[in-house]
Order: C-alpha cells, then structure tokens, then sequence
C-alpha cells in the first residue's frame, strides 16, 4: 500500500533530505509525500486532504508546530512526529501534551525516523507486522530494534544498530561514507567520516564472523552482502 506523509517543515534541505528518503525505491513501504514550509500552508493542505502520518516542526513562520497539533487532535488521531530542535524537557512535555505521538530532536538519524513511522503506523492500522530482514548470517528486525547472527541474539550500541540497519536496507548497495554520516548522525553533524570507519570497525567485531559480511569498498564506501 501507500502511505500519505506531510512534511510541514520551513527548513527546505530537510524537506527534501526526508522525502528523498522515504520515497527512495528500495524502501519496503511506499510514500507519497506533500511538503509544506510554514503554519498557514499546513492548514491549508489538511483542509483538503488525509493524511496517514504526519512529521511536524515546532518552530514554524505564521503558526507554530504545537498550535497545528492541537487543531488536528480536534478532527483525527492521525500519527504526528515532532521534528525540532528544541530540546528543553518542558517543550518535549508540551509536545506529548498536545497530542503527538513521538518527539524527535534534530540532528535526527532517517532510518530511526523511518523506523518509528512505520511501527506508529502499523500500530494506527491495528497490526504489527514481522519486517525482519536477514543476509546471509545476519537478521534484523526494526519494530524490535533486535539483531541476530544464526540466531543467537546479539546487543548492539545505537549507532552500530543504525549502521546495520541502514547496510541492511541497502544491502549489495555500495553506501558512501557521506550517506552514513547523514543516515545516522544527522545531516548537519560536523565531524568528519573517520567516526563512520571507527564504527564500522565496531560493529564488524560485535557481528564476529558475520563481519565479514561488510565489504570495504575502496574510495567509496561500505556494503554489505550475504556472505
């Protein structure tokens, strides 16, 4: 099926870094994607259409993020993800208090964010879904942010999950160093790819032999294979 995603973002490098995302062709579940860039064309757009998801900036020209919240609790129950930068306990409190579904804080990584927004939306349709993936040795699986390797669990710290997580969803890809850093520190991160290498190095050890699975691909970046 396809999903209807509103982007209402003023930031237009983040709106465009988050569609290319979500509508990228490998992607399992596709999205069709509308993008506003302040308050008033929000609420102009969901005048006139459903959504079945929403990504939400606080900080926004002419009407705030939490102010279009409140008026869509009015109508629906549609999930809504606070996208922002404010990071103050009592604004992420406000947020839940308004009505949103989860709160998260830029930089953000997109394959936690696509993780997210489908287990919110498959909790909205009233299933949950088995989308394990596995290659070769390795399995993942997203809702339960759970990694196997021949099916003894394994424990991974966040960023080498997300790392795997993203190989994995672009498995037998070559994945640039730069794609990485965006992927999972966030597109405005300021330090350099060499955190990519230190992690990668990480992760192939706590993967053992299934290590070996990640390809160093010279000059280019990463891939990952089934053996």
């Amino acid at each position: 099926m396809e999903y209807r995603l509103l982007i209402v973002e003023d930031d237009a490098q983040i709106r465009e870094i988050i569609e290319d995302y979500f509508t990228a062709d490998n992607k399992k579940e596709r999205f069709a994607v509308s993008c506003a860039k302040d308050g008033l064309e929000a609420e102009e757009i969901l005048g006139e259409r459903e959504f079945d998801l929403i990504f939400l900036d606080v900080m926004l020209p002419y009407l705030d993020g939490f102010s279009i919240c409140r008026k869509i609790r009015k109508t629906c129950d549609v999930p809504v993800i606070f996208l922002t930068a404010r990071t103050l306990e009592e604004d992420v409190l406000r947020g839940f208090e308004t009505g949103c579904d989860d709160y998260v804080t830029k930089p953000f990584s997109l394959p936690t964010l696509y993780a997210k927004s489908l287990a919110l939306l498959n909790r909205a349709k009233g299933t949950v879904l088995d989308e394990s993936v596995t290659i070769g040795s390795i399995t993942v699986n997203p809702n339960t942010m759970s990694v196997s390797v021949k099916g003894k669990n394994i424990e991974l710290p966040p960023k080498e999950y997300e790392l795997l997580l993203y190989l994995i969803r672009h498995k037998e890809w070559v994945v640039s160093r730069d794609a990485l850093l965006n992927a999972v520190w966030g597109y405005d991160y300021e330090g350099g790819d060499r955190v990519v290498d230190n992690h990668i190095k990480k992760l192939r050890k706590a993967l053992g032999p299934a290590g070996g699975q990640i390809k160093t691909i010279i000059s280019k970046g990463y891939k990952i294979t089934g053996s």
